[in-house]
């Protein structure tokens, strides 16, 4: 068997309270040792300054002006061009009063203002750190004052939330600079409380009369302080070095070169998700490292195919969420070919998928089948597609099969953190062994497992499996402000990431479970089902709840023990007389506690996707006898979820309910109501359960 990763240390079988380890497994690439870092390049800020040394007329930043409400065809700012805007803009940070070590904010959508304003934080050793509402009501107040900033980049749609009386950003501000131009309104309302204002046209123009000197930084100096979502309570902020970023941006450049499909200053990068987090700022900063090109989405998502057609990227990293969108339009027009082309489809499918299992390459494997039938598929996505990533949460195997065969390009699965800059791991291309994993361990760093006793994982079992721990060059420095949290997940050189996972007998990396009950939905969104369920639980029309959420789905369901009491009560004052068991089969009761849900959720200030959008009612609590709770009643998940999938019973929900969901937002109907009280022909719900579907669009 072909072996991908190498074993460089062998596993320790625990003793003393101390949990088994696994083997150490590295890249192939670094087995002997990392590999060298070019001298050249040991800072973000070298990164940028080689590229425009080398590449100073290629296109660096692209963007769809929007005038008279129409989207125009792309524009580009040169390497040269951003280089002369980042050093006035670095400028006039300074001018204001920025010292190196200062934290500075950029709050806003994709943009070449957002890469020109980091750039410029590294110019002068300041610390970016991005800003996004996703986190939750307050956090950007919270980061702002975590993070001590005093000066923000921000997006014009966002100053008048900077500027709220009883915000802490409107107390701690010193200056904003807004990508476009000020509001008349919003410039009036910051003068009052006394924070200056600037157009990026003024703020361009003061860096030019007030020119400074670049103060660049030092390996070791922090390069960004990215704030990321925990289990519960406020965000936590990675502390990411210039050396972990620039190490981070070698190493991807090593593992692609060792391939005959190269990456070059010729490739364009279409950039959607969001720049706060860590996926699309490394893959920015790799496109950086190549002299190529970035292209901004005009901000809607939902018409992304445009800038699509009009860009012809040549590489898009996405999460699921966006692979399965494509993955179902394609599935749509087939249902729209007549049977004997939808047949040769199906045939040609088939004939390719063999050759890919073979060995083959994607390119090599069926160029008739590419041309009659795939091409098509590959047209939509601009033409020039040459790589496709997923990452963020699983793409489902399935998926990730139908997209190599029908692409014709390299779909790969990564799998990383932002406190291990994103890319721990990654699949090698045209490997049709790799489907359903997340790859070998990246080029500077190492990957083992740890023995999760209390679950049963063991890395030195038949089938190896523990917590996923991280050791190398690419790993953060710790958590911003908070030592304790900082030690509890870096022991000894290595990060627990909290992933269970699973080396496969060729040295690739699956995951297949998490620790701690967080789980990411198909878009990305972490969601922490254990806070989640302590919230929803806060409701008096809930006596107990198990919130459940699968990675390959967008939305949240649950299984609720009603309060007896407070349900006979809803019900007499309704005029119904009936025992609390037939109560519960009720479709107004599914209704009133979905809604009752809602108004927990609005109230704790819940995200959309945190809502729960379908429940079973059960009458009988959670007991011992049915082990599904614990000797302290805690919720046992994987028996919960074992009982309660019974027929394949949340699963068809799930589907169910994200088929609908996704209806609603493609017809734009305000709100629609779905009811169901069977989810398959031969499938009847137990007397006690019946399912409610409510989605908003």
């Amino acid at each position: 068997m072909k072996s991908f990763a190498a074993k460089v240390e062998e596993g320790v079988k625990g003793e003393n309270g101390k949990p088994s380890v696994g083997p150490v497994y590295r890249n192939l690439l670094s087995e002997k040792g990392f590999p060298p870092i070019d001298s050249d390049i040991t800072t973000a800020w070298d990164i940028f300054c080689k590229s425009v040394e080398k590449f100073p007329g290629n296109k660096m930043l692209g963007w769809r002006p929007i005038v008279d409400k129409k989207v125009g065809p792309y524009v580009w700012k040169t390497y040269k061009e951003a280089y002369e805007e980042v050093l006035q803009i670095g400028s006039a940070l300074r001018a204001l009063g920025a010292e190196p070590g200062c934290r500075v904010g950029i709050y806003g959508i994709n943009c070449p203002q957002w890469i020109i304003a980091m750039e410029a934080c590294a110019a002068h050793t300041l610390i970016c750190v991005p800003l996004y509402d996703t986190l939750g009501s307050g956090a950007v107040d919270y980061i702002v004052d975590h993070a001590e900033i005093d000066f923000v980049f921000v997006q014009d749609t966002k100053i008048k939330g900077l500027l709220e009386p009883d915000s802490i950003c409107s107390k701690r501000l010193k200056a904003i600079v807004c990508f476009t131009n000020v509001s008349k309104e919003d410039s009036i309302k910051a003068s009052e409380i006394g924070v200056k204002t600037y157009s990026w046209l003024d703020f361009l123009h003061m860096g030019r009369e007030k020119p400074e000197e670049i103060s660049p930084p030092k390996p070791f100096n922090t390069c960004t302080i990215m704030y990321t979502s925990g289990t519960s309570g406020d965000p936590k902020g990675v502390v990411l070095t210039h050396e972990a970023v620039a190490t981070f941006v070698v190493g991807v450049d090593l593992f692609m070169d060792q391939f005959e499909d190269k990456m070059t200053h010729e490739d364009v990068y279409l950039s959607f998700l969001p720049l706060a987090h860590i996926l699309d700022r490394m893959n920015e900063e790799y496109f950086f490292r190549k002299g190529a090109s970035v292209g901004y989405y005009h901000g809607d998502l939902n018409v992304l195919r445009d800038d699509i057609q009009e860009l012809k990227p040549t590489y898009l990293a996405g999460v699921p969420r966006v692979f399965e969108r494509i993955h179902e339009g394609i599935q749509k027009a087939l249902q729209e070919l007549n049977p004997r082309r939808r047949f040769i489809f199906n045939a040609l499918y088939k004939h390719k998928l063999s050759w890919l299992n073979r060995g083959y390459s994607h390119s090599k494997a069926s160029p008739m089948a590419d041309l009659i039938a795939f091409r098509k598929i590959r047209d939509k996505l601009g033409g020039r597609i040459r790589l496709l990533i997923s990452g963020g949460a699983p793409l489902s195997p399935e998926i990730e099969e139908f997209l190599r065969v029908t692409c014709c390009c390299f779909v790969l699965q990564g799998y990383g953190l932002t406190e291990t800059l994103g890319g721990t791991a990654l699949c090698v291309p045209d490997e049709m062994c790799m489907l359903g994993t997340v790859g070998i361990p990246a080029v500077y760093n190492e990957i083992r497992l740890e023995e999760v006793a209390e679950m049963g994982y063991d890395p030195l079992g038949e089938n190896p499996a523990g917590e996923i721990c991280i050791r190398g060059k690419c790993l953060f420095s710790g958590y911003y402000k908070n030592p304790e949290l900082t030690d509890e997940v870096l022991k000894d050189g290595w990060f627990h990431t909290g992933d269970i996972g699973e080396i496969q007998p060729n040295g690739v990396l699956k995951i297949i479970d998490r620790k701690k009950n967080l789980i990411k939905l198909s878009q990305g969104e972490y969601v922490a089902l254990e806070n989640l369920e302590n919230i929803y639980g806060q409701n008096s029309l809930v006596q107990e709840i198990w919130v459940y959420g699968d990675s390959f789905k967008s939305m949240l369901v649950a299984v609720i023990v009603p309060n007896p009491e407070v349900v006979n009560r809803w019900a007499k004052d309704l005029g119904l007389n009936k025992p609390f068991e037939e109560l519960c089969s009720l479709t107004e009761l599914q209704e009133h506690i979905i809604l009752e849900l809602k108004s927990t959720a609005e109230k704790n200030k819940l995200k959309r996707f945190e809502y729960i959008k379908a429940v079973t009612v059960e009458i009988k609590p959670f007991d011992l006898e049915r082990d599904l709770v614990t000797a302290t009643l805690k919720n046992k998940r994987n028996n919960l979820l074992k009982y309660y999938q019974v027929s394949n019973y949340l699963c068809l929900t799930l589907i169910f309910v994200d088929k609908i969901h996704r209806l609603v937002q493609s017809t734009n109907v305000p709100l629609y109501r779905y009811k169901s009280t069977r989810c398959t022909e031969n499938w009847r719900p137990r007397k006690s359960e019946s399912i409610t579907m409510m989605c908003a669009s």
